[in-house]
């Protein structure tokens, strides 16, 4: 259900409606626009008599939301959610391109690219400090120690961090050095995992599990934003198929239905979707003209001797060249 207030209805007769979700024992999630506030509510099971609310002051209209998921529907959220950072925005008309190695290998490496990535005007930077990695014997990342060099690059360069929490063991030490906490796609369904970064004071940036439907993806959206965090970046980087011509197969086809049903910002992980660097600059570039709202890339000083996803990962001169395309294609989309 949606209460959409007047256009005019004062900040008294908003708490009001508030105070009135809550005495019915549903919870209230205000949600200010442009033009007016609309109150979406969650925590219903059966019919609500709406006349309970219609009588108030302040109260233009109650509207069903059909949609299993709730608050990331349009339905519920009219426009759309555009995130503010201090190093940039993701989501409306900008073009948000986050990018770095993999994993934190080392300091030097690490401040290495970082430095590099602002001089281009990149302002987030990926990096995991911990890897979830098929086989248990590969690189798993420099955990603790990682998240220690990430926070340092972020106070010598002041670019925004982007890494994955994997477990709520170590969710305050993430949520301390990110900027953007990354939910990755083995972790899409971790439930746990989502109701605590639905706590955190942190984007979240989720990405779509190995073989999630659209609706399935959106649900787990719905677990962050039903727990009271509303910034939730929607993150596709590829499915998995039969295709055996590329590491899984990227879903270019599921951006239109995303901003259509949902309000929620979405950017595209080529760099996964593909498993093949010369893959990604022509898959970012259609990401683009399918209207994803940025990029998920990643780059390394020396990818061939990367620890981690060097065979998918661009070396500075093939990012720099994306870059020009991909910029150049923004100013005319």
């Amino acid at each position: 259900m949606l209460v959409v207030m007047q256009s005019h209805a004062t900040p008294v007769q908003i708490d009001r409606v508030l105070e009135a979700i809550l005495e019915m024992g549903l919870t209230p999630h205000a949600m200010p626009g442009p033009t007016r506030t609309a109150i979406g509510i969650t925590g219903n099971t059966g019919t609500i008599d709406s006349r309970n609310l219609e009588v108030l002051p302040g109260v233009l209209e109650l509207i069903r939301v059909t949609k299993p998921y709730k608050l990331a529907s349009r339905e519920m959220h009219r426009h759309d959610t555009v995130i503010s950072l201090p190093q940039g925005t993701i989501g409306g008309s900008s073009l948000a391109i986050i990018a770095g190695p993999c994993a934190v290998e080392n300091e030097a490496m690490l401040l290495r690219t970082a430095e590099w990535l602002m001089t281009r005007g990149i302002r987030f930077l990926r990096a995991g400090a911990f890897k979830p990695r098929t086989s248990p014997y590969a690189f798993q990342g420099l955990g603790l120690e990682g998240l220690e060099i990430l926070r340092r690059a972020r106070e010598r360069t002041g670019i925004g961090i982007v890494t994955e929490l994997m477990d709520t063991d170590t969710a305050d030490a993430v949520e301390d050095a990110a900027d953007i906490i990354q939910i990755g796609t083995r972790n899409m369904q971790n439930y746990s995992l989502l109701r605590r970064v639905s706590r955190a004071r942190k984007p979240v940036l989720l990405k779509r599990g190995m073989s999630a439907t659209l609706e399935e993806w959106l649900m787990s959206a719905e677990y962050v934003l039903s727990g009271g965090n509303y910034e939730v970046i929607l993150c596709e980087r590829g499915v998995r198929t039969f295709a055996d011509h590329s590491r899984n197969t990227l879903d270019l086809s599921v951006i239109p239905p995303v901003k259509k049903l949902s309000h929620l910002p979405i950017i595209v992980d080529p760099s996964h979707g593909t498993g093949k660097r010369e893959d990604v600059p022509p898959m970012a570039l259609a990401a683009l003209a399918a209207g994803a709202h940025g990029l998920m890339i990643e780059v390394h000083p020396d990818p061939d001797h990367a620890l981690s996803d060097g065979a998918q990962s661009l070396d500075f001169p093939g990012f720099e060249r994306l870059l020009a395309k991909v910029r150049n294609l923004a100013e005319h989309l």
